[in-house]
């Protein structure tokens, strides 16, 4: 949906006379205008923006780039995941992930996630995007339900994150308080691991990724 919506927002801002410089409407007025949800005009945007279209100024709004045949040129040839699918495709996949874990994890399993969000902790403390520690422990925990095929989706969709829309997402609006919010939702799953509660080690990793949708969602304009 977001390709499509790329596609469309490129025609108006061509059509409408939208110079470099100039500012396009709100996140919202543009859900309207186009009649699709809010997260598709997010993802859309995020596109035009790796694209070179538009240039998004957090709490400034969004403004039309000046156009060289560079921005036309790659326009349609990156074609990721949008972020947001991304991570509803994982709280469907995950959360499967860590119940089926909750049944098997021994301590020393246990303890590897522990260790993965300590190296999320410290790096955070440093003023850096803890990536590693947080890649490490979604595979430590799909390694746990010893199922290679869901280590290998796993790590798939994980490492999607590095894409150019997520990356450019995550630039924008993941910071500080919102690491150290996701360090604790990854604590709340290992407490499920520990307690060997499926039904908790599911919802805990859902509500993570459900947080880190909402965290995601805050308006570009």
């Amino acid at each position: 949906m977001y390709r499509q919506v790329a596609g469309q927002l490129r025609a108006l801002i061509s059509r409408d006379g939208f110079v470099a410089g100039s500012r396009l409407p709100p996140e919202r007025q543009l859900a309207l205008a186009l009649k699709v949800s809010r997260p598709s005009v997010r993802e859309a945007l995020i596109a035009l923006e790796v694209e070179g279209w538009i240039e998004v100024r957090m709490g400034s709004g969004i403004y039309v780039r000046e156009r060289g045949s560079g921005a036309d040129a790659d326009a349609g040839q990156q074609d990721p995941p949008g972020p947001l699918e991304l991570l509803r495709a994982r709280a469907l996949v995950e959360g499967e992930v860590a119940a089926l874990a909750a049944g098997m994890a021994n301590r020393t399993q246990i303890a590897g996630l522990e260790d993965a969000v300590r190296q999320m902790e410290m790096a955070a403390a440093h003023g850096a995007a803890p990536l590693q520690g947080d890649r490490l422990f979604h595979l430590r925990l799909a390694r746990i339900t010893r199922n290679s095929t869901l280590v290998r989706v796993v790590t798939e969709l994980f490492d999607q994150r590095s894409n150019p829309l997520s990356s450019r997402l995550g630039e924008h609006l993941e910071r500080d308080a919102s690491w150290r919010q996701a360090v604790r939702e990854h604590r709340q799953v290992i407490l499920a691991l520990e307690c060997r509660d499926p039904a908790a080690a599911r919802t805990a990793m859902q509500r993570h990724m459900a947080r880190s949708h909402r965290r995601l969602s805050v308006r570009l304009d």
